[in-house]
């Protein structure tokens, strides 16, 4: 038996064999572990909210960023536990709780085992118990600030700094817009203070700092910084070519675009596009989108979009009635005549598992929308074509109430069953994936989606596959750490490098192209009336990303964890797309490029600097060279051999 002798986010307990540490009810954020000897860290879990309709995993990282043990979490895993042993010559161990989580973790470990949470920013990160308490440390000559925001839960932080006793009180207050929170500037100090935390109140919390290491601990003596030890990551790319690499595209808005902004537009570059079209606009204005998709469409190289109907203000939920059909078919008439020899997909509904009140008033939706589009002449010429069910989210549910009955490949693989013949793709899109060690799922999701299909006797998925929206939170949720920062940029690295890295995605499309009041969550920010736009790190990342993306996925073995590489390929052209999300530097040695060695070129993406060339070296022909912490690397080379590669299957 526990015998608990504080309350709270964090416990001290005594068991059998002495003194433990509990940390309870974490729901996003990163727990650093260092034993002073031989240890076990136990892990629990129970539901906190419709946990039986999402899939998650945990993550344990030793001391170099290997990955130790990985526990998957099912739908139907919503209590559960892991176990996973602590060497004391491995730490410092990260035990990474990737948000947003549906269920709540409590962990335990050796109370001589120095732990240290870094919690998210912006997003609530805990449920903690009234009057949790917890240390931070702020080292010499920096200028920190605690921030905390109001999530219906914790209402004020309570400080004491330890050296003198003073203390400061930081009221939570409740908000419109989700980013924004309160900040307390602490005092500058030539020696390094220590301050004690308490949280007023109870429930979800969110509390970070800022200008200072964002780390907090049950025990004073467990304060000090971390120690970061080089990653070593051993790549080597093979000669088989495993099918197309995706199209990286945007969401792109409903108007035309003002000239002002065309030359940062065109730093983007899209392969493809996401539309919304509005019903009740085109019943009263057949023509209205034919500026803009004119311009898009001749500007850019875009040879895939998909539409998602919806009524003014993105209004999801639409009927099969007059509006809706006229609407539908002045899109129709204006796909025969855009330029070029696009694919148009179309989607009848955006997010409709969130939206319809239930499965059987989306399909009866579906089913006439399907019907009138294949009675419209010339439409299939044209290049449309129809894309379901446009799901929020597809191994997991929606984030409403009833999600486990909303599950996108439940209801992708009804109408499928229903209406096989008459579609095209499968559409969905996700959102909430906030730790970049979690982006690998996005592996997983299109290899769940192409097990729906099936795959044809080249191995190209039957249907295609349509990541058309995606974005690290949904709708107005936002974090200006993640949105503004380096953060996005190795997001949408990782997420295009997880997606297609086995070759079957079409289309994978970052939501959205511009900022909007409500929705500052573009790649280019718009700093008002007049003053201008200027691309966010994630637009020169995309940039970046599309100088090196060839259109065909090689084979590529990685044993590293938080470095993701995709290697590519057109006709001699070779590229190794890779970034490295950890704040560590990694050494890197890559193998398969025989002679071409001494021709390779390698650039580097950092966050403050401009793509640049770096320097590498070649033995036996293997590359070797370093990338910094948090930055994207590009690796080009021309075969020396210009015969096409063997071929596993055969390329669309």
């Amino acid at each position: 038996m526990k015998r608990l002798l504080l309350c709270g986010l964090c416990a001290l307990a005594v068991n059998a064999h002495g003194q433990v540490l509990s940390w309870a009810d974490i729901r996003d954020g990163s727990l650093y572990l260092q034993p002073a000897q031989n240890d076990t860290v136990q892990v629990r879990w129970q539901p906190a909210w419709q946990a039986d309709a999402v899939e998650e995993s945990l993550y344990l990282l030793d001391g170099q960023g290997r990955l130790q043990g990985e526990r998957p979490i099912s739908r139907q895993q919503t209590r559960g536990e892991q176990d996973w042993p602590l060497a004391a010559s491995a730490g410092p161990y990260q035990l990474e709780v990737p948000g947003y989580s549906f269920r709540r973790y409590s962990v335990t470990h050796d109370a001589d085992t120095r732990a240290l949470f870094a919690p998210a920013k912006v997003h609530f990160s805990v449920q903690a118990q009234p009057d949790t308490e917890l240390y931070f440390q702020v080292p010499a000559g920096e200028q920190a600030s605690l921030a905390g925001k109001y999530h219906g839960g914790v209402r004020a932080l309570e400080v004491e700094r330890l050296g003198d006793g003073r203390r400061w009180h930081l009221a939570l207050l409740p908000h419109q817009a989700y980013w924004e929170f309160e900040r307390l500037a602490l005092p500058q100090a030539s020696t390094p203070q220590v301050f004690r935390l308490r949280l007023s109140g109870q429930g979800k919390a969110a509390f970070w700092l800022d200008g200072s290491a964002n780390l907090f601990a049950q025990r004073v003596e467990h304060l000090g910084p971390l120690a970061q030890r080089e990653g070593q990551v051993h790549l080597r790319v093979g000669n088989t070519r495993r099918g197309s690499s995706a199209r990286l595209g945007v969401n792109l808005p409903y108007l035309l675009p003002p000239k002002a902004s065309h030359a940062v537009l065109d730093e983007v570059q899209p392969h493809a596009a996401g539309w919304y079209s509005f019903v009740d606009v085109l019943q009263r204005k057949p023509d209205y989108e034919q500026a803009f998709r004119r311009f898009y469409l001749q500007r850019y190289p875009i040879d895939q979009d998909i539409t998602l109907l919806a009524a003014t203000g993105r209004r999801s939920v639409l009927d099969a009635e007059p509006t809706t059909s006229a609407g539908l078919d002045a899109w129709l008439r204006s796909a025969t005549q855009w330029p070029g020899h696009a694919l148009h997909y179309l989607a009848f509904s955006d997010e409709p598992n969130l939206s319809y009140p239930d499965y059987a008033s989306y399909a009866r939706y579906f089913a006439a929308m399907l019907e009138q589009v294949q009675r419209f002449p010339g439409a299939r010429d044209a290049g449309v074509r129809i894309a379901m069910p446009a799901s929020s989210n597809l191994v997991n549910g929606p984030m409403r109430e009833g999600s486990r009955e909303r599950v996108g490949l439940d209801w992708a693989r009804r109408l499928l069953a229903e209406h096989g013949e008459g579609i095209d793709a499968l559409a969905w899109h996700t959102w909430m994936v906030r730790d970049l060690l979690a982006t690998r799922s996005y592996r997983q999701q299109v290899r769940a989606a192409a097990e729906l299909v099936g795959l044809d006797a080249n191995g190209r998925p039957r249907k295609a596959l349509l990541l058309d929206q995606t974005n690290i939170s949904s709708g107005s949720s936002l974090s200006p750490y993640e949105q503004d920062t380096q953060f996005a940029a190795l997001w949408w690295a990782s997420v295009a490098i997880n997606a297609s890295a086995d070759g079957l995605l079409d289309m994978l499309n970052w939501f959205q192209l511009a900022d909007e009041p409500q929705w500052p969550k573009g790649m280019i920010q718009v700093h008002g009336e007049g003053a201008g736009f200027s691309a966010k790190p994630v637009a020169l990342a995309h940039r970046f990303m599309q100088r090196h993306w060839l259109p065909e996925v090689l084979s590529l073995d990685n044993d590293a964890f938080e470095v993701d590489a995709l290697a590519m390929a057109e006709g001699d052209q070779r590229s190794l797309l890779g970034v490295n999300k950890a704040t560590r530097r990694q050494q890197l040695q890559v193998d398969g490029l025989g002679a071409a060695c001494s021709r390779a070129q390698l650039q580097l993406l950092g966050a403050d600097d401009p793509p640049r060339t770096a320097s590498l070296d070649c033995h036996q022909g293997r590359a070797h060279f370093i990338v910094p912490g948090q930055t994207l690397f590009a690796l080009t080379w021309q075969t020396a051999d210009t015969h096409p590669a063997t071929r596993s299957k055969e390329a669309p």
